[in-house]
């Protein structure tokens, strides 16, 4: 029996579009990263120096080659500080 040709075209066009989407969703993970692929499994060393190239670099991905930390990083502490309630 052969298949109607009118049923490829709503096959090919549902291919298509969810082609297209996993693709632009994969595009927009890597642009968000900044070009990078993204992190999975992180653990809690993984955040950590997440948090401290983000202080360094001012982003989460950016790692600086600089022996030395900048000034500012001394200044911008990783700790939370309590404030007073009056």
């Amino acid at each position: 029996m052969p298949v109607p040709f009118e049923a490829l075209i709503p096959l090919g066009l549902i291919t298509v579009f969810f082609g297209a989407s996993g693709v632009l969703f994969q595009k927009l993970k890597t642009s968000v990263n900044e070009g990078q692929p993204p992190r999975y499994g992180l653990d809690r060393w993984d955040r950590v120096m997440m948090e401290r190239d983000y202080r360094l670099t001012g982003t989460q991905r950016g790692q600086t080659h600089q022996s030395a930390a900048p000034a500012g990083f001394s200044t911008s502490s990783a700790w939370n500080l309590e404030t007073e309630h009056l």
